[in-house]
C-alpha cells in the first residue's frame, strides 16, 4: 500500500526520530502539514521534542541552542523563511558548524503563487552559495539517511527540499 501524502510527513518526523534526531521547530507551512500534525501530537514522554516557533530565524536560533544542549535538531520551514533565517544560519549554524537538517518546503518550482516564483527558481543555487548541502526529498528513508551522515561527517547544516504536500 502507497504511502498517502496525508501521512508522509508523519513518516517523515519518524524516520527523524528514528535517526536520532530529537528536537524540531519551525513556522507551519501548507506543504509540510503532514509533518506539523505529528510533531503536534508528541507529547512530553516521546522521544523528541517540537518547539513551534513565530520566525523562521528563531527556529534556527533555538535550533543552535537545542544542539548546544546536547539535542540533535531539525528546523522546518517554507523555502521564502530561508530568506528571512540566512544570517542566522551564516552567522550562527555555518561559523560554528551545528548540524541541523531543514526540511524545506519548495515553494515555486512549478506553477504556483506568483510571490513564490522567484525564491523557488533560486533555492538551490542559494544553497550552493552559502554552502549548504541539499537534495530533493523523493526516498523518505534514503533522504533521512543522507541527511544524518552528511550533516554528522560534515558538521553542517544540510536541506531536504520538499517539493509536494507531505
Amino acid at each position: 500500500m502507497a504511502v498517502s501524502q496525508q501521512t508522509t510527513g508523519a513518516v517523515l518526523v519518524e524516520e527523524l526520530i528514528e535517526h536520532r534526531w530529537d528536537y524540531f521547530s519551525g513556522v507551519p507551512c501548507s506543504l509540510l502539514k503532514g509533518a506539523f500534525v505529528r510533531l503536534e501530537a508528541l507529547g512530553a514522554d516521546q522521544a523528541a521534542y517540537y518547539l513551534p516557533a513565530p520566525r523562521e530565524e528563531v527556529a534556527v536560533a533555538a535550533a543552535a541552542g537545542a544542539y548546544l544542549a546536547g539535542r540533535n535538531p531539525v528546523v522546518l520551514m517554507q523555502n521564502s523563511g530561508l530568506g528571512y533565517c540566512l544570517n542566522t544560519l551564516t552567522s550562527l549554524l555555518l561559523i560554528y558548524r551545528i548540524p541541523v537538517v531543514l526540511v524545506i518546503s519548495w515553494r515555486g518550482h512549478g506553477p504556483d503563487a506568483v510571490e513564490h516564483v522567484i525564491i523557488g527558481e533560486a533555492i538551490e543555487r542559494l544553497l550552493d552559495a552559502i554552502g549548504v548541502p541539499h537534495q530533493v526529498l523523493d526516498d523518505v528513508p534514503a533522504a533521512v539517511r543522507w541527511a544524518t551522515s552528511t550533516a554528522s561527517s560534515s558538521r553542517r547544516p544540510v536541506a531536504l527540499l520538499v517539493q509536494e504536500t507531505i
